[in-house]
């Protein structure tokens, strides 16, 4: 098996249906599975699946566990030399995963793979970063990345200067669209099941490189991805609280202890923020969130 295609889905059915049609329909000349774990979305999810796909692997779950459990529950079952991780949300186009795995198999050192995203009008996603520094956060968790966007650590952090146009070794992908060697979980183990979601590809891209494995984007292979479509179900308030979470754990995980210190520190004065943003209907999207 060439290509093991995960899909964690929570309550996108006719997202979901898009994307699907799209893997089957763009995804020829090689070997592949389709592993859907639906995270109880209660909205017809499991029986649209079993009724126009019955030859994905559907796993449902009682709760939602999250995205980094759910992942790992896949990869558990899975059977393909490479791993791609897909949102339900996205829409593959032009034999963008056909294109993805042969760049991928071709990288002997390839163990994480991106490739370019699109929004919906065609513009560019932008899906690179590099790894969390605490200056950035610092901007990100106050909402100041949003109002002072040219400021150093968060042009830095967002690859604000990089079109996106040049296949290179960066330090992480969007977990969008994650290909992955699975000689790298026999190296590195599965996701961290403690981020529910958010970071927990931030965290393997880490523990990738650390292990000397490399994290590449390839813009020969494009897809369109509608972001963020799960989680715009959550209140504002909700998604700061997970976000800080996730956020917390990296740097406690990854960052010199008085980083983790600093944001925890600011956290409460976030969740204020998140708190206003909700009670007065603000529309603002942050990037973040």
């Amino acid at each position: 098996m060439d290509v093991s295609i995960i899909i964690i889905s929570w309550k996108v059915r006719e997202l979901l249906k898009n994307c699907l049609g799209s893997v089957f329909d763009q995804t020829v000349g090689i070997s592949f599975e389709v592993l859907v774990v639906d995270n109880n979305s209660g909205d017809g999810t499991a029986e649209m699946v079993r009724k126009n796909f019955p030859q994905v692997y559907l796993l449902t779950n009682q709760d939602n566990v999250g995205f980094a459990q759910a992942c790992n529950q896949a990869i558990r079952v899975s059977q393909g030399d490479y791993l791609l991780f897909l949102n339900p949300d996205t829409e593959i186009i032009d034999q963008a995963i056909v294109k993805t795995f042969a760049f991928a198999k071709n990288k002997k050192n390839a163990g994480i793979t991106g490739c370019k995203i699109i929004n919906a009008d065609g513009s560019l996603q932008p899906s690179v970063r590099k790894f969390p520094d605490l200056f950035s956060h610092i901007f990100i968790l106050l909402k100041l990345h949003n109002f002072i966007p040219n400021f150093y650590p968060i042009r830095r952090y967002y690859e604000f200067d990089w079109p996106h146009n040049e296949t290179k070794p960066v330090d992480q992908v969007m977990g969008a669209f994650f290909m992955v060697k699975r000689d790298v979980f026999k190296d590195v183990g599965l996701f961290d099941k403690n981020f529910y979601i958010w970071f927990e590809e931030v965290d393997f891209c880490l523990r990738a490189k650390k292990a000397g494995w490399l994290t590449y984007f390839f813009p020969g292979a494009t897809i369109r991805h509608q972001k963020g479509e799960s989680f715009k179900k959550k209140s504002a308030l909700r998604k700061q609280l997970i976000f800080n979470k996730s956020l917390l754990y990296y740097f406690f995980k990854n960052r010199p202890v008085y980083e983790y210190l600093v944001l925890l520190l600011l956290t409460p004065l976030s969740v204020l923020l998140a708190a206003i943003v909700q009670l007065t209907g603000m529309k603002k999207k942050y990037r973040e969130l």
